[in-house]
């Protein structure tokens, strides 16, 4: 009865199937009416095709109620029916491949163990099962037993789908590698491919290329493994070059090269490059590919031009998570916050779909001059969404709410988080950075490293920002050496303005200048600006000169040189050097940014620049200032007016 008890339970599933494959499984069956409460209709061959579909589509009670069933018929698994042999085989193969695509570890180990004859694609069933379901250590062990048995062979699909799991370098050239070559398998397409995308996983991105070069014979595959692992590496403009030469060769470019291919534009800034690439794909008619728009949109974006990119995303027939996320992300990172967060709220007020991926983007928008109440809005989303487990998001709102400035809110919801990996460590050592609190980012970097979590460059440019603020810079020196020595990061031009900071607010600015003439590198203009800065707090006129000429060559369009150089004239007293200075930045057409405050009051940002008239409540406003004024007059205060960067008018008033 259990045959019976089978069909019956497909013909009932028939109405719920709504994949491609349901067609065919519902051809079999009417094909093969049940006939006989003790056999199957189904010959071997059937019963194969009908697991196959079980574990592709992830049917396991239907898959598992199968097995039953030929359990009860033995013929079907029984190894001594020699004439039948190699149906078999499949029949066992094919159980073995749906528990393991259905994720059952345990019933396919059940399975492998009780085969009476094994080939080579019951290992690579047995291998692929263990390794896609993250069993990577069982999943080596048992492809080692397969190597050393010396009764089955491996074949290139063996070795395709160990490479496809190879994270280690060492592993993938000393041992797989090796194997390609031992066994004659290098001019295999598929073999040369899985072994380009292992390389360029594992970060050996010259021997990837070597692979490359040497492969007699590539197709497409092969082509784009390449240029998306260039791409994926940072090494953008050999990646357009490769695909450059692809389109002057026989194999035509598909969707995934151009998607890495506009993953380089992006990584340049390449917008040129990047609208021939949009031409193309046009040309093609995959331009409305969801993938292809993503990518265009973001590629738009990073390049600044933000009306290109919002153009794709209002003309897109069909929007996802993804493209979403991007047009949020662009918005911010052209300096469209506000814009951002009303996109976002029209898409939460709309109906559609929120990932926790978009929630990430949302939250990397707010700063100190956004809404905390609002902030507090999308954290209540969150918990409504039950994305509160999720790792990014509440490695948003750790940052979220401490450059809002409630550090108290960040800690909780690091304290709360079940599992922290080193963003979360980065988000909250950074946190207690921001608020000046550099002792406990010390202590929080030394639990940190008690709980086995390996620091990246961004730690350490929270410790370093630290230790800049609590005055400790031999502490910063040695944060600056362990980088390299102990971690083997190299520190960017970001960590060496911070050890310029540092040693700056400390009052050593010749050490300071020393350590910049020292550096490997040329130095940048953050690296100057950390020294003028230095000079303003300490009223180094000479050594500000210095800095401020440096400034004045990398960036002379930036008002920031000559306002602080003025300041440091000011609170020496030189004022004809000042008025020099801002003659000399009003005859370069530089203008001074106007300097905004803001504050939340009930859920509203209020900003306000100097000498504001345009608020609706500046009178009032004026008028409580005034009262304060005489208050504090009374009470003993005198302003210091040296670093208050003003222009005398004709009269000589200030």
């Amino acid at each position: 009865m259990k045959s019976k008890w089978f069909f019956q339970k497909l013909n009932s599933f028939l109405p719920y199937c709504t994949s491609p494959v349901s067609s065919p499984l519902k051809t079999l069956i009417l094909q093969n009416p049940y006939s006989d409460t003790s056999k199957f209709a189904l010959n071997q061959v059937d019963i194969s095709f009908l697991l196959s579909l079980c574990g592709r589509e992830g049917y396991l009670h239907l898959g598992s109620s199968l097995h039953a069933s030929i359990i009860k018929n033995f013929g079907f698994l029984d190894g001594n029916n020699r004439d039948n042999l190699r149906n078999v085989v499949v029949v066992w193969n094919s159980l073995l491949s749906m528990y393991s695509r259905c994720g059952e570890l345990r019933d396919a180990t059940k399975v492998f163990d009780h085969m009476p004859i094994k080939d080579t694609i019951s290992w690579n069933s047995r291998i692929s099962g263990l390794l896609g379901n993250g069993d990577f250590e069982m999943g080596f062990r048992v492809f080692k037993q397969l190597y050393e048995s010396g009764i089955y062979q491996f074949d290139q699909a063996t070795l395709t789908t160990v490479l496809t799991a190879c994270d280690k370098p060492e592993f993938c050239y000393k041992m797989i590698h090796s194997l390609v070559f031992l066994y004659g398998y290098e001019r295999e397409i598929t073999v040369g491919n899985a072994l380009i995308t292992s390389y360029f996983r594992c970060g050996c991105c010259s021997s990837g290329r070597r692979v490359f070069d040497e492969m007699s014979e590539k197709n497409v595959v092969t082509w784009t493994a390449v240029i998306s692992g260039l791409a994926q590496g940072q090494f953008y403009v050999d990646s357009l070059k490769l695909f450059e030469k692809m389109r002057d060769g026989p194999v035509d470019p598909n969707s995934l090269t151009y998607l890495s291919s506009l993953m380089a534009c992006s990584g340049l800034q390449a917008i040129r490059e990047g609208r021939q690439i949009h031409g193309l794909v046009w040309k093609l008619g995959v331009h409305f590919d969801l993938c292809i728009e993503s990518a265009l949109m973001d590629m738009y974006s990073k390049c600044g031009s933000l009306e290109d990119a919002w153009k794709i995303f209002e003309s897109a027939e069909e929007v996802d998570e993804v493209s979403m996320t991007v047009i949020l992300v662009g918005l911010a990172q052209n300096g469209f916050e506000e814009e951002s967060i009303q996109v976002f709220v029209k898409m939460v007020k709309s109906g559609v779909v929120i990932d926790p991926k978009m929630i990430s983007a949302i939250l990397g928008v707010f700063g100190i001059d956004t809404s905390l109440a609002l902030g507090k809005q999308i954290h209540s989303l969150i918990i409504k969404k039950s994305f509160g487990s999720n790792y990014f998001v509440n490695n948003g709102l750790i940052n979220m709410y401490s450059k809002c400035g409630d550090l108290d809110d960040s800690i909780k919801i690091f304290c709360w988080m079940p599992q922290r990996n080193s963003v979360s460590w980065n988000s909250m050592i950074a946190a207690f950075a921001r608020h000046g609190n550099g002792s406990r980012a010390l202590q929080l970097y030394e639990e940190m490293r008690l709980e086995g979590v390996w620091p990246t460059d961004v730690t350490f440019l929270s410790l370093l920002h630290a230790c800049a603020h609590v005055g400790l810079v031999e502490k910063g020196m040695g944060f600056l050496e362990s980088m390299a020595k102990d971690y083997g990061i190299s520190p960017r031009m970001e960590h060496y303005a911070c050890v310029v900071d540092m040693m700056g607010r400390a009052g050593l600015l010749n050490e300071a200048k020393k350590f910049i003439e020292g550096l490997p590198e040329k130095p940048g203009i953050l690296v100057w600006q950390a020294l003028l800065g230095a000079c303003s707090i300490h009223g180094n006129s000479e050594m500000g000169k210095y800095a401020a000429n440096q400034l004045f060559l990398q960036a002379p369009e930036s008002p920031a040189p000559y306002i602080l150089l003025a300041n440091i004239y000011s609170s020496e007293g030189k004022w004809k050097e000042r008025a020099r200075t801002i003659k000399k930045m009003k005859d370069m057409g530089v203008t001074k940014e106007t300097g905004i405050s803001w504050i939340e009051i009930e859920k509203q940002i209020h900003s306000f620049v100097v000498e504001d008239r345009m608020h609706p409540l500046a009178e009032i406003i004026y008028g409580v200032l005034r009262e304060l004024y005489t208050l504090m007059m009374d009470e003993g205060y005198v302003p210091d007016k040296r670093f208050i960067l003003y222009y005398l008018d004709q009269h000589g008033k200030g």
